[in-house]
């Protein structure tokens, strides 16, 4: 049995649309940042054993299907890497030849709402093959994990790593170099505060899979995209990163963001992952960068409405915690529920009640002072770049029972 943890990411220079559905290639290269786990991952046990008749999986306690070729792309691949493994201590050996033979039962958790436009197959996936691999003693080659994880779901191969990660598109028909390289790793640049509206939990209308198929087959804005567009953005990006040229790192992720959304506009038929909500923390963080004069937050948005801020400093994301809940305040007037994750940005904000957001004053760039929109974010996160998987060692966490092979509680 073993038992991993890995976080999602969210992309600065989006991954839309595939070149090879089957393999899962993408039309152009991406970049993301890794978020910190504590806030936002995926927890997967995996367990074997002879007494196991079938392959079986549990996301967030309910039983789901592994028929899908997703699922088994990365148990066959995992499998046909697996080496030999002994644990003397209790008493096991199982040779490279009997991995074929043996059932696994996997269970997978998610801190964070699944399909809702939070990258959650991401980190789901990313933890499968991670855990999967250190199950079956696979070697540790990250970027030979990563092209295993992309099989699964394109954007888990950024998962594999912490820090800012490019998705290299490769050009192979095989996909042997379409795998992800880590950029910088997560102490790099760790000024950067990452505040998420979620603004929606529910499971998203249309899903990234045929959204990305439809994009593919009629929007003629996606091939000049990937063709004209991204290419020198990947490499401002890059520059931008290495540098930590905030400026220039804040207009490339809004200007790929709202690109990827026109993307989705210009199919047929088009597709609406965001709402007035998304549109109004846009256009809140437009003004405030412009009344500033340089970015002070960058906003990013995936297949949903939810909403990925990310702040120069510590000091500038207390300042934006303040701007959006003068907008946005609690329906319930419950302070310690609405921020989750990183709760000290509460203190840093100065606010410690509820009564301290009531006595907010307007943000000055807004052009109707009273306008407040209530109930419209189901909460936030507070959160920061964050490091690559992990192995969950603490036997206690693991998430199925050692004796009955099945998940805790089921």
């Amino acid at each position: 049995m073993a038992t991993g943890r890995s976080p999602t990411n969210i992309a600065v220079i989006k991954y839309w649309g595939k070149r090879d559905e089957a393999l899962i290639l993408p039309v152009n290269d991406s970049i993301s940042v890794t978020l910190d786990p504590d806030h936002l991952s995926a927890t997967t046990t995996v367990a074997v054993s002879p007494s196991f008749p079938s392959d079986r999986m549990w996301l967030n306690g309910k039983e789901i299907s592994l028929s899908g070729g997703r699922f088994q792309s990365c148990l066959r691949e995992i499998r046909k890497r697996a080496r030999e493994f002994e644990d003397e201590k209790k008493g096991i050996k199982i040779n490279k030849e009997d991995w074929e033979k043996l059932h696994v039962h996997i269970a997978s958790y998610n801190n964070f709402p699944t399909a809702a436009g939070l990258a959650s197959s991401a980190a789901g996936l990313a933890c499968l093959v991670f855990t999967l691999g250190k199950l079956m003693n696979v070697k540790e080659d990250y970027g030979e994990l990563s092209s295993i994880a992309r099989q699964g779901s394109g954007s888990a191969c950024r998962s594999i790593y912490g820090g800012f990660v490019k998705w290299c598109m490769g050009k192979k028909d095989d996909g042997s170099d379409s795998i992800a390289v880590q950029l910088a790793d997560e102490t790099h640049w760790n000024d950067l505060v990452i505040i998420i509206a979620v603004v929606s939990s529910k499971q998203k209308e249309t899903s990234s899979t045929s959204g990305m198929r439809d994009s593919v087959e009629t929007s003629p804005l996606l091939q000049y995209r990937a063709q004209t567009v991204v290419p020198s953005r990947v490499l401002k990006m890059e520059e931008a990163i290495k540098n930590q040229n905030f400026e220039s790192f804040a207009k490339l992720t809004c200007a790929d963001s709202n690109q990827f959304h026109a993307v989705c506009l210009d199919t047929t038929p088009p597709i609406f992952y965001m709402n007035d909500t998304s549109h109004r923390i846009i256009s809140l963080v437009e003004k405030w960068n412009h009344s500033e004069g340089t970015p002070q937050v960058a906003y990013t948005f995936d297949a949903g409405p939810n909403a990925v801020l990310i702040a120069r400093s510590r000091k500038t994301a207390a300042l934006l915690l303040q701007k959006l809940l003068y907008c946005f305040p609690p329906q319930d007037r419950d302070l310690s529920s609405y921020l989750v994750g990183d709760k000290s940005i509460l203190g840093d904000a100065g606010l410690h009640s509820i009564e301290d957001v009531d006595a907010l004053p307007a943000p000055p760039e807004m052009k109707i002072p009273d306008q407040k929109f209530k109930g419209d974010v189901s909460y936030f996160i507070c959160s920061r770049l964050g490091a690559g998987p992990k192995v969950v060692a603490d036997e206690n966490q693991a998430l199925i029972d050692s004796v009955t092979g099945l998940p805790k509680g089921v």
